[in-house]
C-alpha cells in the first residue's frame, strides 16, 4: 500500500479530524482514510455522468504503463501526417 505525506494542514481542519477520530474511536490516519473515501465517492458520483473522471494526462500515463512505448521507425512528421490523413472530418486533434 502506498504512503503519502500531507503538508500544510490548517489547524482548524486537523482539530476537526482529531475530534472525529476520538468520537469514532479511530486513529487519525484511519479517520483521514475514511474522509478521503467519502469525499471521493461524492466527487465520482457527481462526475459519473461526465465522460471522463480522470484527466487526459492521467489517462495517457496509464495507457503508457499498460501498453508500453510505441515503436515506429518512421519519422515523427510522417506519423503525424498519417494520423491526420486517417482521421474523420469534424474532430479536433491537439498534438
Amino acid at each position: 500500500m502506498a504512503n503519502i505525506t500531507v503538508r500544510n494542514i490548517p489547524d482548524s481542519i486537523l482539530e476537526k479530524v482529531r475530534t472525529l477520530s476520538e468520537i469514532e474511536k479511530r486513529s487519525i490516519n484511519n479517520e483521514l482514510l475514511i474522509l478521503i473515501e467519502h469525499g471521493l465517492n461524492q466527487e465520482t458520483e457527481k462526475k459519473g455522468k461526465q465522460e471522463n473522471i480522470i484527466s487526459k494526462e492521467s489517462q495517457t500515463k496509464i495507457w503508457e504503463k499498460l501498453l508500453g512505448k510505441w515503436e515506429d521507425e518512421r519519422p515523427v512528421e510522417k506519423i503525424i501526417k498519417d494520423i491526420y490523413a486517417h482521421r474523420t472530418s469534424g474532430r479536433k486533434v491537439e498534438l
